[in-house]
């Protein structure tokens, strides 16, 4: 995730629009922005049972000025909160959906 610095609240905003996107599918989504720290949203998997998947994701700017969301293990999930919130339900998924 080496990428221009960004304000914490412009990566807030794009966090919050990845959370309303992902609520469209039914996931639970908050934003923390400690502090001191990058701001991220928590996403979690809402089926009965299936709490544990559940992930950290951040939104960071690329050399270009564009946004794109990340994994927290430093791997782009997409640029757009739709697509994002798409991949984010797919790969979060129980493993016998």
């Amino acid at each position: 995730m080496n990428a221009p610095s960004a304000s914490p609240a412009d990566a807030v905003a794009r966090l919050d629009a990845l959370a309303i996107a992902l609520s469209a599918h039914g996931w639970t989504a908050r934003v923390y922005a400690p502090r001191g720290r990058i701001p991220s949203l928590h996403a979690r998997n809402p089926e009965p049972g299936a709490t544990a998947l559940s992930e950290h994701i951040y939104a960071q700017p690329h050399g270009d000025g564009t946004w794109t969301y990340w994994w927290p293990w430093a791997e782009p999930i997409a640029d757009s909160p739709a697509h994002a919130a798409a991949i984010i339900v797919r790969v979060l998924r129980p493993a016998d959906a």
